[in-house]
């Protein structure tokens, strides 16, 4: 592998990486494939098939593993390396549960085998975002092999309980084992086209109910039901999809499709139940709802807009499930730095610098003052039915997470 003698030219490691990558793609491949015939999706969110796929692959290579749990049957996989001499600590996270596929009959292959076709490998997952967490491995591996290149540690995080933001992933490990919060993260979650997310929308989930007088539904008049009340509420609410914010200073680089969809409020109206009997008037309505906060908007600024859209009727509250908000990291950090540097060397088209629209483990470290970036191989703004990476991609997501490790964990580059 690396020349240790002497100072090693950043041009000569990414070669050591091409090649490395390069001849262990079968192997890449496979951990994608054993990853997706893995059931995690959550709810119930087990993990415990997809740890065991990255603990072997570890183990067959010489690295050493633990298996962290709140919840016995969603383990969080950690590996630290050394490399002996003191540095930085930096975390390379992703994440094993994956979301429901929705209606199976929408998906043309099989859930948990991974197809190739066309260039692309797909199958319940794939995307979003075990090819990620696949690529990160890889890339744990390259740097287990060459620690004498570089200083300071590196700690792989594959995460239980991610696509619900539950209690038994990256929150409990951050907040039982604080030796896992790092100097940065490099988190494995894509935000399409190989583009780099410096930033993520925030996350409001709420629920409004509305109540009313009792009453036989034939005397029923313009909002005299709990449902009519709270469906005022909800066209209200989905006019909210049409609020764009202006990007605070710092985000100021972004342009393009981030600008679009990254600096767009979201407003899904997710459930709705309401009234118990066709003919009497319904004195009870609720609906929860999952709003997306770009930056430039804040928790308070629509919780007061929220305030004002539920005074309008009456007999109508509001709470919130859980929330935090819009985060993102400087283009400026040296995290940031690393990975723009990789992924010039490695990608032969230029990519952008966007706003994630899903939120990410990323999140939570930012909120604990750690810089964090997203970059991976999800193909497109979100993952979806037929789930899918580029084969491409996901080779040159693990070149791109060893790289940039590498830059980062050296003190003269």
């Amino acid at each position: 592998f690396m020349n240790h003698g002497h100072r090693n030219d950043i041009n000569d490691v990414a070669n050591s990486i091409d090649e490395f990558v390069t001849d262990k793609t079968e192997d890449l491949l496979r951990i994608c494939h054993d990853l997706t015939a893995c059931n995690s999706i959550n709810p119930p969110g087990s993990t415990v098939e997809t740890a065991k796929v990255i603990q072997d692959f570890f183990k067959k290579n010489g690295i050493r593993s633990e298996l962290l749990s709140l919840d016995e049957t969603k383990p969080n996989l950690v590996s630290t390396i050394e490399s002996q001499k003191l540095g930085k600590h930096l975390i390379l996270n992703g994440h094993m549960d994956t979301v429901s596929p929705g209606n199976q009959n929408d998906w043309s292959i099989p859930l948990f085998k991974g197809t190739n076709r066309n260039g692309k490998m797909m199958g319940l997952g794939l995307g979003n975002m075990k090819a990620g967490t696949a690529a990160l491995a890889l890339a744990t591996l390259w740097l287990h092999l060459n620690k004498q290149s570089w200083v300071g540690k590196v700690t792989y995080t594959a995460v239980a309980d991610e696509t619900i933001f539950g209690e038994n992933g990256a929150d409990w490990l951050l907040s039982k084992y604080p030796n896992l919060i790092g100097d940065a993260v490099i988190c494995g979650e894509g935000a399409g086209k190989m583009n780099t997310a410096l930033a993520e929308k925030g996350l409001l989930w709420i629920e409004i109910e509305a109540i009313a007088r009792s009453g036989q539904g034939m005397l029923a008049n313009v909002g005299s039901s709990a449902i009519a009340k709270i469906s005022q509420i909800i066209s209200q609410l989905d006019q909210w999809n049409k609020i764009t914010s202006v990007a605070p200073k710092e985000l100021g680089y972004l342009h393009g499709e981030s600008m679009e969809e990254g600096l767009r409020l979201s407003v899904n109206i997710g459930e709705i139940i309401g009234g118990h009997f066709i003919s009497q008037i319904a004195t009870t309505a609720k609906t929860k709802v999952d709003i997306r906060i770009p930056p430039g908007l804040t928790i308070n600024e629509i919780s007061a807009k929220l305030d004002n859209l539920c005074s309008s009727e009456d007999n109508i509250s509001w709470r919130v499930i859980k929330g935090w908000n819009p985060s993102w990291t400087s283009q400026k950090t040296k995290i940031a730095k690393s990975i723009s540097r990789a992924k010039n060397i490695f990608l032969s088209e230029a990519t952008q610098s966007v706003v994630r629209l899903p939120a990410s483990d990323a999140s939570r470290w930012r909120s604990l003052g750690v810089p964090a970036v997203c970059i991976g191989p999800q193909p497109e703004l979100v993952s979806g039915v037929d789930d899918y990476a580029w084969i491409s991609d996901i080779v040159n997501s693990a070149k791109i997470y060893a790289l940039s490790a590498w830059i980062f964990l050296n003190s003269n580059q």
